[in-house]
């Protein structure tokens, strides 16, 4: 059954789920608004959602150094200083400064990319599309598809989580909200990596820290 874009809106009203969420939902419940629902729910995502609304002030600054050439700061904050000082969080803070050490995002979520970067990235896929002998008519659609990728690789929130790539970030946040019952939000971050934007010799220090991790 085709998901259309109506669908997804009725499930976002109805659960506060993301659109991402909500979507993946209905193709795995062939489209059935009442079990896209239930699945919701029991992922944690439509409570989590629920939660999302309310003001998150407290919270931690997190860091990762690794092997002192590459830095992370990031911003975590949750409702209360009880839960900031909540272990679990504070491993949560790690794990996501790991992330963008490990991945190199630029973004926090889908929303903070400016819309010309968007459009400038369009186009490029629809250039490659095109030059690829694709037809004009499914060029669109397949843009569509490939921007998906694109917000993998530049959002954090969207990113395969390292430790777990069966789960993306934004999913990884909304199962510690479910978890710890407060309303998290991962608000901002700071890459550091050594001689960044000097000349030097080709080193991938982010494929190091994945691999490290994975170890």
């Amino acid at each position: 059954m085709a998901i259309t874009a109506q669908m997804v809106k009725e499930l976002r009203e109805s659960t506060g789920a993301g659109m991402m969420d909500c979507k993946k939902a209905l193709v795995e419940t062939e489209g059935n608004m009442d079990e896209a629902i239930k699945y919701l729910r029991e992922k944690g995502i439509a409570k989590a959602a629920k939660k999302m609304d309310r003001i998150a002030s407290e919270g931690i600054i997190a860091s990762y150094i690794h092997g002192g050439r590459i830095g992370v700061i990031v911003e975590i904050n949750s409702e209360t200083d009880f839960v900031a000082k909540n272990a679990e969080f504070q491993e949560f803070g790690r794990d996501v400064a790991m992330q963008v050490a490990a991945s190199n995002p630029i973004y926090v979520r889908i929303e903070d990319v400016p819309q010309e970067a968007i459009e400038a990235e369009k186009e490029i896929l629809r250039n490659q599309a095109l030059n690829e002998g694709k037809p004009a008519q499914i060029v669109d659609k397949m843009v569509e598809g490939r921007i998906a990728k694109y917000y993998k690789e530049v959002c954090l929130l969207e990113q395969p989580f390292i430790k777990d790539p069966d789960k993306t970030i934004d999913q990884l946040l909304k199962e510690k909200i479910a978890k710890i019952g407060e309303n998290l939000s991962i608000r901002r971050f700071s890459r550091f990596e050594v001689g960044e934007g000097l000349e030097k010799k080709s080193e991938n220090f982010a494929e190091e820290v994945a691999k490290q991790l994975k170890g």
